[in-house]
C-alpha cells in the first residue's frame, strides 16, 4: 500500500519533531498470522459494503470506543480504510490526527453498519 494514502507526517525529517522524546518506535510487533489478515480482509470488504450503503445518507464514517483513552473516535471512510490496509501490509498503524471537533450524529458505530447491511440484505431476499 503507497504511503501517501494517509496523510503525510508533516515533523518527517525535523530535528525539532516533538515526538523524538518519545523515542524509537516499536518494530517488534508479532506478524500477523493468517487469521488475523484473513480477518482483516473480510474488515476491509465489509467497509466497501458499509460505506456504499451509508454514505449516501450522510454518515460520514464509524465510531470506535477507545479502550485506551475511553473516549469515542471518529473515523471518516477513506481515513479508516487507509489505517486497515496499511496495518494489513506493514503489521501496523501510524498514528494519525483525531478528526476535528466531529459531528457524532454523522458517525455510527460497526455493529450498526452490521445491522443496517443485514437488513438490506433480508429486505432484498424478501422480494
Amino acid at each position: 500500500m503507497p504511503h501517501d494514502a494517509l496523510p503525510p507526517d508533516p515533523f518527517e525529517g525535523d530535528p525539532e519533531d516533538p515526538a523524538l522524546s518519545l523515542g524509537e518506535p516499536d518494530h517488534d510487533h508479532a506478524p500477523m498470522d493468517e487469521d488475523e489478515r484473513a480477518e482483516l480482509v473480510s474488515d476491509l470488504s465489509d467497509l466497501a459494503v458499509y460505506q456504499a450503503l451509508l454514505e449516501h445518507r450522510g454518515v460520514r464514517g464509524i465510531v470506535v470506543d477507545c479502550g485506551e483513552c475511553q473516549e469515542p473516535h471518529y473515523h471518516d471512510w477513506a481515513l479508516l480504510r487507509a489505517s486497515l490496509e496499511q496495518l494489513l501490509a506493514d503489521g501496523r498503524m501510524r498514528p494519525h490526527e483525531p478528526a476535528f471537533d466531529p459531528d457524532p450524529g454523522a458517525y455510527v458505530s460497526w455493529e450498526y453498519c452490521r445491522g443496517y447491511a443485514d437488513g438490506v440484505t433480508a429486505t432484498e431476499s424478501a422480494r
